[in-house]
């Protein structure tokens, strides 16, 4: 009897063994297999190459204190042109036009969050430490020389309104108050309307295009290159662009390939 248990019982014990070393190895809980679910966690290493580009490269800067002079001359030209009883301004937005917050977003990515979700940037705007944007500070303080009055229109949140003119006027830009910093609750085009109300606007600047026109906001990209185009002669005067490819509209958008077969040298 007990020798004929023997073989029964290899039989189960092969069976057995068998199974383990299939669930250990195909499972989710093989070191590989977590390892690849840890590798896919990061999937927002994407965004490193626009915020390297952004913080570190130096054609960045070049681009963003060519735009800042670019926006002095023109200025100068619209002051010379402002007639007498207007009452001139500008408007401006904040985030990645006059202020940098590229470290926050370099910290998220280290931490493989996905900083467009946005739930970090309560926290940056009460402790963090932006820095100004090459030629933004010069540019503001000539205007201010001017005589004409800033208006800085941003979407940081109303309820961290303390914390942003504290960060503001610790960048020494002018003319910060409780009324000239404009953040989040109407839409940008009604807090546009309401400087436009008692002023007369020379110029707008920002980052992404709504900050000019409330056209673009929410339209399609296709859209969005259609306003263009209808403005182009708005550009570089009355509207002046800063480069920020850390975020925006067009950042899940498809790109348009080259249909060749892929050949190496």
């Amino acid at each position: 009897m007990q020798k004929a248990l023997v073989p029964a019982l290899v039989v189960i014990l092969v069976v057995i063994v068998g199974f383990a070393a299939f669930f250990l190895s195909s499972g989710p809980t093989s070191a590989a297999a977590a390892g690849e679910e840890s590798s896919d966690d990061c999937a927002v290493e994407k965004y490193e190459m626009g915020l390297k580009w952004q913080q570190q490269s130096a054609e960045a800067r070049a681009l963003q204190a060519q735009t800042y002079d670019l926006a002095t001359e023109q200025l100068d030209k619209a002051v010379a042109d402002v007639g007498e009883g207007e009452n001139p301004a500008i408007i401006t937005d904040l985030d990645e036009t006059v202020i940098d917050n590229s470290k926050l977003l370099a910290r998220d990515l280290a931490e493989c969050h996905d900083y467009s979700t946005w739930d970090t940037w309560g926290d940056w705007e009460r402790h963090g430490e932006p820095t100004l944007i090459p030629g933004a500070l010069e540019f503001f303080e000539h205007a201010d020389e001017l005589g004409v009055d800033i208006f800085y229109i941003s979407d940081r949140t109303d309820e961290n309104k303390v914390a942003t003119l504290k960060a503001l006027k610790a960048l020494k830009l002018p003319q910060v108050t409780e009324d000239s910093v404009k953040l989040l609750g109407p839409p940008k085009e009604e807090r546009r309307a309401s400087v436009e109300a008692d002023h007369t606007v020379l110029m707008q600047l920002g980052d992404t295009l709504h900050d000019f026109d409330g056209a673009f906001a929410d339209a399609p990209l296709k859209k969005q290159r259609q306003l263009v185009e209808k403005n182009q002669d708005k550009f570089g005067s009355e509207w002046i662009m800063l480069p920020n490819p850390t975020y925006g509209d067009w950042s899940e958008a498809e790109l348009d390939e080259w249909k060749a077969p892929l050949v190496t040298d």
